[in-house]
């Protein structure tokens, strides 16, 4: 007997078995759905949004990475500034040579012309075994007494400690205190335009009196002595204030005086107008006796110490100290200074 099957119906292969019916597709959505206009609007700003963000962290990070090159190229700047720095000589040749000191600029106790670096620098020039003579060579306005003062005696104890001459070389001008400083030397070199001499002192400041009288303005000054606010620029000039003024610079000129004509001594022509302030050519400076005679370093170091290898002992400004004084509470100095109470000046 046959069994009955389905006409549509097959026998089942148990090693191939039928494959499973295909998934129903997922009903259309009507063709007359709408999305709505707020939501494509709210996807649009959304990815504005999130584009700024992106652009913004891009830009911090860049940022970030700019500001840490640029600490690490300035903390490398300040280390080559300290370890290159020149304090004294730098490279000293072996055999024989003229040791230069530079005077340039104003003379004060904060600048590059001040004592301790001039000095520093003679001392190293001095000390130096291959050094034949040492120069210094000017080209100052002059400045502090004080500082001028330091430098002329410091520079005399070195030559008689060391036994070396010591020449001063005066380029556009050597005046005032510098000439002070240069009146230690053995022998004066000058060119025949150089402007020498200004042997005098100075007292200079500003008064405010008149201007603040008309601005009504009332200056409140309280001290415990009678003398304490002395040259106040705020406040009237006494003339018992300007008479003791006066006496402590002609006793500081008399100081300046007196080093002149050591320093000097018979080479010193002296006429009534020598020690009144006034400054000569250097031509007129030979003849007066001021200077010695024509001459530059590279003469000086050739002709008169025979060595013409020059050597700069100069202190130099390092990296360090342009930056210190760039971003240093030394901003508007030359301002505040003009304010301050007066200054010697030689």
């Amino acid at each position: 007997m046959t069994p009955d099957f389905e006409p549509t119906q097959t026998p089942e292969d148990p090693q191939h078995p039928a494959p499973a019916p295909a998934p129903a597709p997922l009903p259309l959505p009507p063709a007359n759905l709408n999305f709505s206009p707020d939501l494509s609007r709210l996807e649009h700003v959304l990815a504005q949004v999130t584009g700024e963000l992106m652009r913004e962290r891009r830009l911090e990070r860049r940022w970030r990475l700019f500001g840490r090159v640029a600490w690490f190229l300035l903390a490398l700047a300040v280390i080559w500034g300290l370890v290159s720095s020149q304090r004294g000589k730098a490279s000293v040749p072996s055999g024989p040579h003229t040791a230069l000191v530079e005077v340039r600029g104003e003379i004060a106790s904060e600048g590059n012309a001040s004592a301790e670096n001039i000095v520093t620098a003679l001392r190293s020039a001095f000390e130096e075994k291959n050094a034949v003579a040492v120069v210094m060579r000017f080209n100052s306005p002059g400045g502090s007494p004080v500082q001028a003062g330091i430098v002329y005696d410091e520079a005399r104890r070195l030559k008689a400690l060391h036994h070396k001459k010591l020449y001063a070389v005066c380029e556009e001008v050597c005046a005032s205190g510098a000439y002070y400083m240069a009146v230690a030397a053995d022998e004066i070199f000058v060119d025949k335009a150089s402007i020498v001499g200004s042997i005098g002192v100075l007292m200079d400041g500003f008064g405010f009196t008149g201007a603040m009288d008309k601005l009504g303005v009332e200056r409140r000054l309280i001290t415990s002595g009678a003398n304490k606010g002395m040259l106040d620029p705020f406040s009237p000039l006494k003339p018992e204030q300007r008479a003791l003024a006066q006496a402590m610079i002609d006793q500081i000129h008399q100081q300046f005086i007196g080093v002149v004509k050591e320093g000097r001594g018979a080479r010193l022509h002296e006429a009534p107008d020598t020690f009144s302030g006034l400054f000569w050519n250097g031509e007129d400076a030979v003849r007066m006796g001021l200077a010695d005679r024509f001459g530059s370093l590279d003469s000086v170091a050739r002709d008169v110490v025979k060595a013409e290898d020059v050597v700069d002992y100069t202190l130099q400004e390092n990296v360090a100290e342009r930056l210190a004084k760039r971003f240093g509470a030394s901003v508007g100095a030359g301002a505040v200074h003009e304010l301050q109470a007066p200054v010697l000046r030689r």
